[in-house]
């Protein structure tokens, strides 16, 4: 090793770097080689490659080097090998080929060089390397050729040749999934060390298991909910260590005809030896692995013949075998056990930080316009698994290609704007929601007449939690799990608890009552407990129980559906002080029909009575339902509202919906359609109407 040299571990790249070529260093190395951001440096594996330097982040540690995927294979090092890094000059270079990975025509040719030049700009390269074009979707391409020879670095003025029409290189395989690396996983830090723990060692170093005598890991099973990115990490570990990957799709393995699925199953392994070191991939493992004593007999034999071929798997750990499954608990009990699935490993849910990571993995490659925020993005998606960020950056860039047509104008303008997110957010919800039709109501407080008392209770219950954490924590104090919202029909309950998860800004499911009533045994109780499932998945959440007399009335009166419901109820509540971002709201106009559990501390502890409103609360309701009208001068709300006794909130706004109705009609019973349209502005609704109105709707009660 030269003087000038110095020697740094391998690291992941952040994020936003992979496919940028540049090498993040920390300070103390960047003082040892001499170089400042935007040199280049020479770096040394198995192979030599270049790259720019970056500083390090104030948390990377002493004594690595952050380099992306495509670098490390240039390098020909993973992560955690020991890499020389020295720095190296540089010049501009006059002409550069890159040779594309697919055939491409002499049309396409020159949009790409300029796709190339404008993304490998002020870039180091070398002949044999590969880069990727994140634009392109490709890749990755190859440097075949430099002029000068040596380490050039791609400038304006430089010459970029694509060959057109040329012999693909790449196998689909490597054009495809064989681009994702651990950088294309955002949000999994933890996890991911976790499966290359117990995936990466045993296949690049089984040696080392040898020497403290114990087996390598067989098999490592990933569960979680769908779009979490279990699928990926498997890939991107394959790719990482550069091993054989075998993927076994669970339904396409199954026949008809008996011992061809087990058949199937021995050839897969049998590949697998022969191409070691090998993955053996099983998506959707409970397809073909679910419980023997539920399943068919064939199903009974696939799990029996796996079984056996894990059991038959060499200790060198030459292959490994990663399982993947949103239903874990369908799994067969003998395969969840050492020395078949050594560890289990969870892919949840990711919280702000971890969608931050995931949106800065699917936008990297657009051009985002200044009035775009990941943090704001990832702040607002609560719920949202990697699979639905795609989704959500996918319809964004759909938008702003939308506008771009519409609107005409050059490339370069082409930017997705903040606009586009938000209309793309309202489109795309979470998956895990999809099923309780999760939404983020757009009604807020100002849409509640009246019932102050109320709102200020329901936020020191549930926006308190989510904004004040800290204080919460100091004090010890933990808050209300469940709220019961209770009084006469149409005052406003469920217009409340729409209105408070939208001042929140989380997660709302509404769950009528009697939709989770089922009349076959242990159906409704598996319905309320996929309810509080999905609501951790989307945490924070609220989960509204709409007539929840309907499902938890009072046990010992003969209704045994209801009486499990209850218990099922109740043993779900009391699980709800270990996620404290996850509130049950309950509404009901009979308390005192209810199971008395159920409001006991603890559980619906926080009750809050949300009556008739008083001659006040009727004045700001007919407010907010006559804001958009056109009334007549001759309306007095005031003077209405003192009038309407006994109204509820519910009562007014069919008395002022009755009272626009009869507008209507009088315009409408006048005129043909085309005249009226052209009279609309004319339209008033005046004090008789809401007289007339009035003479037809009787207070509810």
């Amino acid at each position: 090793m030269n003087e000038s040299d110095v020697t740094l571990t391998v690291r992941g790249a952040e994020k936003r770097d992979a496919g940028r070529g540049v090498a993040r260093l920390p300070e103390a190395a960047r003082r040892a080689l001499s170089v400042l951001s935007g040199d280049t440096v020479l770096i040394e594996g198995d192979r030599t490659t270049v790259a720019k330097v970056w500083p390090a982040g104030p948390s990377a540690e002493s004594g690595t080097v952050q380099i992306d995927a495509d670098t490390r294979a240039n390098a020909g090092v993973s992560i955690g090998d020991a890499v020389s890094v020295r720095k190296q000059t540089v010049e501009d270079a006059e002409s550069v080929t890159i040779t594309p990975p697919v055939s491409i025509s002499a049309e396409d040719a020159e949009s790409v060089e300029r796709a190339i030049k404008r993304d490998l700009r002020d870039r180091p390269v070398r002949t044999g390397e590969r880069v990727r074009i994140e634009r392109l979707g490709v890749g990755p391409f190859s440097i075949t050729d430099t002029d000068p020879e040596g380490t050039v670095r791609i400038t304006d003025s430089t010459r970029v040749t694509v060959p057109a029409d040329v012999e693909s290189t790449e196998s689909a395989e490597s054009t495809g999934d064989g681009r994702i690396s651990y950088e294309d996983i955002g949000g999994l830090d933890e996890e991911l060390d976790l499966v290359r723990e117990m995936i990466e060692l045993p296949l690049s170093e089984p040696e080392l298991f040898r020497q403290v005598g114990i087996d390598a890991p067989k098999g490592v099973l990933l569960y979680g909910p769908p779009g979490t990115g279990k699928t990926l990490i498997a890939r991107a570990v394959a790719n990482e260590v550069d091993a054989s990957f075998h993927t076994v799709s669970g339904p396409e393995i199954m026949s008809k005809y008996k011992g061809e699925s087990e058949e199937q199953l021995r050839e897969v392994f049998e590949k697998a030896r022969e191409s070691s070191p090998a993955i053996v991939f099983f998506d959707e493992i409970d397809s073909v692995a679910g419980k023997r004593d539920d399943s068919g007999d064939v199903e009974n034999r696939v799990v029996a013949q796996l079984l056996s071929l894990m059991d038959g798997l060499d200790a060198r750990g030459d292959v490994v075998v990663i399982g993947a499954t949103n239903r874990v608990d369908s799994l067969d009990p003998a395969l969840r056990r050492g020395g078949r699935f050594d560890r289990e490993i969870e892919i949840g849910v990711p919280d702000a930080v971890g969608r931050r990571e995931i949106f800065e993995v699917h936008t990297r490659g657009m051009p985002l316009a200044e009035d775009v925020s990941l943090d704001r993005l990832a702040e607002h998606t609560y719920g949202f698994v990697g699979a639905d960020i795609h989704a959500l950056a996918t319809e964004a860039g759909m938008n702003a290609l939308r506008r771009f047509r519409t609107d005409g104008g050059t490339l370069a303008d082409l930017t997705v704007t903040r606009t586009d997110f938000d209309s793309a957010r309202a489109a795309v919800d979470p998956s895990a929601m999809r099923e309780f039709v999760a939404e983020a109501p757009q009604t807020d407080f100002s849409d509640v007449g009246g019932l102050d008392d109320a709102k200020r209770t329901l936020q020191e219950a549930i926006e308190w939690p989510l904004s004040y954490t800290e204080l919460f924590e100091k004090t010890a104090t933990e808050p209300p799990s469940g709220v019961l919202l209770y009084g006469p029909p149409g005052t406003g309950k469920t217009l409340l608890a729409r209105a408070i998860a939208s001042e929140s800004g989380v997660n709302f499911i509404h769950v009528a009552g009697p939709e989770l009533l089922d009349r076959y045994v242990g159906e409704s109780e598996k319905a309320v407990r996929k309810v509080f499932e999905r609501a951790r998945q989307a945490a924070p959440s609220i989960v509204f129980f709409d007539e929840i007399d309907a499902l938890a009335a009072e046990r010992g009166q003969g209704h045994e559906v209801t009486e499990r419901v209850v218990s099922q109820l109740l043993t779900e509540l009391d699980g709800l002080a270990d996620n404290p971002n996850l509130v049950v709201l309950a509404a009901t106009n009979r308390k005192e029909a209810l199971d008395r559990a159920l409001i006991r501390p603890g559980r619906l502890e926080a009750h809050i009575e949300v009556p008739a409103p008083d001659e006040t609360g009727r004045r700001a309701i007919l407010e907010i339902h006559t804001r958009e009208k056109p009334l007549s001068e001759d309306v007095d709300l005031d003077a209405l509202a003192s009038e309407l006794d006994d109204y509820t909130g519910a009562d007014l706004a069919a008395l002022c919906r009755a009272a626009s109705m009869r507008a209507i009609r009088e315009v409408a019973s006048e005129y043909g359609p085309e005249e009226a349209i052209d009279r609309a502005d004319e339209i008033r609704i005046r004090k008789e109407h809401f007289e007339a109105a009035r003479a037809g709707i009787e207070p509810s009660h």
